[in-house]
């Protein structure tokens, strides 16, 4: 039975060998320089929604840290296994909105990553996933994400989400922002095409005792 295309990873599949060459050739640490800060020094958990192509969850787990790296679109997650095998990094088949498979486990992580994942969703599907992935992190834990602005590449599905709208989401579920920086696309052919890129990150404040 063929499987149902998740909302969001149109176009990912048919790219996929492309996407393996472009997104390795982009080392982790240059693509997220901007919240390096926010990464804990110490091993812990790491969520990692959208992982793509493996770079950045074999990059965590090259730090220590225990991995989870989720991502529905077969022709990515198969290749990302066989390219960055760890015993450290547990890859999923789930999506957002519903991250249906995670939350029926009940864990809880130091550190969640979207990135180029988040602008995949419409405004109601954003609205969802919110408190989705707010119930997710751990107290004092951070919400990592990485949204992209800019013209749409044929055949995927996007849209212009504002760094306001995510923060108010944001807010509603106890996270608290820390960053909102907008930095220039690392690839040239989307600079020119005038590509930008919202880095935004939230904490996840400890619930005062009534």
């Amino acid at each position: 039975m063929a499987s149902v295309r998740v909302s969001g990873t149109e176009g990912y599949a048919d790219e996929a060998e492309e996407l393996l060459k472009r997104y390795e050739g982009i080392p982790a640490a240059d693509a997220h320089r901007a919240v390096l800060h926010l990464i804990p020094a110490a091993p812990g958990s790491v969520l990692d929604i959208g992982s793509g192509t493996g770079r950045d969850a074999a990059w965590f787990a090259a730090q220590g840290h225990r991995v989870v790296a989720v991502e529905p679109t077969d022709a990515l997650r198969l290749p990302a296994m066989a390219l960055h095998p760890s015993p450290q990094i547990e890859w999923l088949d789930d999506s957002l909105p519903d991250l249906a498979v995670l939350l029926a486990r009940g864990e809880r992580f130091d550190v969640i990553m979207l990135t180029a994942v988040w602008m995949h969703l419409d405004a109601q599907q954003r609205r969802r996933a919110m408190p989705n992935l707010a119930s997710l992190v751990r107290a004092e834990g951070a919400l990592i994400m990485k949204v992209r602005h800019g013209p749409v590449p044929p055949g995927r599905r996007m849209f212009e989400v504002s760094p306001e709208e995510t923060i108010e989401l944001a807010r509603m579920q106890n996270l608290h922002p820390v960053l909102n920086l907008r930095t220039e696309s690392s690839q040239e052919a989307n600079r020119v095409a005038g590509v930008t890129w919202s880095n935004l990150a939230f904490v996840k404040a400890k619930r005062s005792a009534a």
